[in-house]
């Protein structure tokens, strides 16, 4: 049947507006089309198979980076292949006097009393974490925010929370994240406990192996190499030859002190490097007041480890850094996190990612040969609400 022309018009001009009605709307589609899609659950093999020696870890990474944003268009990236690679050392596991007597220079009430612990054998770090290492994470826009995977989880499942354990990113933090420190080489800093127990389950997503933070006894246990003194270097050792800390960290751009590249110092006995200085490192470790005492009391009964749990401060740092005293880098100095490292943080609730008050803090990893059954399974579980 044939149309009026005036009929046949107005179909046709119809046609158009629904058309240019349609390309319209293109740009404006749901926020899901452009958030990064949540990893799977990290698939980590126990029992991997793995010399006992040192070995260098290697793994290839496809980051999206995004490109300058154009106005009035959708952001856009990139996609870059990245090699990430980390050496690890390995520690044979022993038995070692913990913690330090009365009479160190420098001692601190909850470094005692002096205690017999134990660690099995495993790998730990040769260096601290580098920004070029943990950018791969942190920057990684091939990976989702954890306040955009949040309100994606929960617009496609409703009545249902994102677990703590997703791998995500950090989201940005509130000042510029090195706080004016060299970033290429230069160990990373400021992110809280959470953060590097996300970028460890990270890893166990990229390698399949059980890579976390060091319990507190395999960390003094690595630090001390062997050694029974103050610090974890040889009798008449100097310990400005091994450690970046405040006497010796300035330069001429940073005058009151500053981070150095991991290895410019000398390795202890075991071939790690700025045990002591440079940054202080996380521990997996919740500080418990009692345990010191109990393992002095009966070694064989009482824990390996204070588990982590769903709390965010209160975990133990080991080290010191570049702007402590030296007594402060001794093997024994236990510091406990606590919220005033957070008091420039104007954001209620304060961010989970990031420490405001604290760029001398970073940490390194590792990875056991026989992990504690308790540990098996670990987990990030810091989630934001009610921090």
């Amino acid at each position: 049947m044939k149309l009026p022309a005036a009929v046949a018009v107005l179909l046709i001009a119809l046609a158009v507006v629904v058309a240019v009605g349609q390309d319209e709307k293109k740009p404006d589609a749901p926020a899901a089309s452009v958030i990064a899609p949540l990893p799977p659950e990290p698939k980590v093999d126990y029992a991997f198979k793995q010399e006992k020696k040192s070995f260098t870890e290697k793994f290839t990474e496809t980051i999206k980076v995004p490109q300058r944003k154009k106005k009035g268009k959708p952001q856009e990236y990139t996609n870059k292949e990245v090699e990430v690679t980390f050496d690890m050392v390995f520690v044979p596991g022993g038995t070692f006097e913990m913690g330090s007597p009365e009479s160190e220079t420098g001692r601190q009430a909850n470094e005692g009393p002096v205690n017999k612990a134990t660690v099995r054998d495993y790998w730990i770090a040769k260096y601290e974490v580098t920004w070029d290492v943990f950018d791969v994470w942190y920057r990684n826009a091939g990976l989702p925010k954890r306040d955009e995977a949040v309100g994606q989880f929960e617009a496609d499942n409703p009545g249902k929370e994102l677990v703590p354990d997703a791998i995500t990113r950090p989201t940005n933090p509130y000042v510029d994240d090195t706080y004016g420190h060299d970033r290429e080489g230069k160990p990373a800093i400021c992110m809280s406990h959470h953060s590097a127990m996300v970028f460890c389950h990270w890893l166990r997503l990229k390698t399949g192996k059980p890579y976390r933070l060091p319990t507190e006894a395999e960390w003094e246990y690595a630090a001390r190499a062997g050694e029974k003194d103050a610090y974890g270097i040889p009798k008449g050792a100097k310990l400005e030859d091994f450690a970046w800390f405040k006497d010796n960290s300035k330069t001429d751009d940073m005058p009151d002190g500053t981070t150095h590249k991991p290895g410019e110092k000398k390795a202890n006995a075991f071939g790690l490097h700025d045990m002591h200085g440079n940054v202080a490192e996380w521990t997996l470790d919740l500080f418990d007041a009692n345990l010191f005492a109990a393992r002095a009391k009966d070694p064989l009964q009482a824990p390996a480890f204070t588990h982590p749990k769903n709390v965010k401060w209160g975990h133990i740092v080991k080290g010191g850094s570049w702007a402590d005293k030296p007594e402060d880098c001794r093997a024994a100095r236990r510091l406990v996190s606590e919220i005033d490292w957070m008091d420039k943080d104007p954001n209620r609730p304060r961010s989970i990612w990031w420490l405001t008050e604290k760029d001398t803090i970073g940490f390194r990893m590792v990875l056991p040969a026989d992990e504690y059954p308790e540990l098996k399974g670990l987990k990030p579980a810091v989630v934001k609400a009610g921090l």
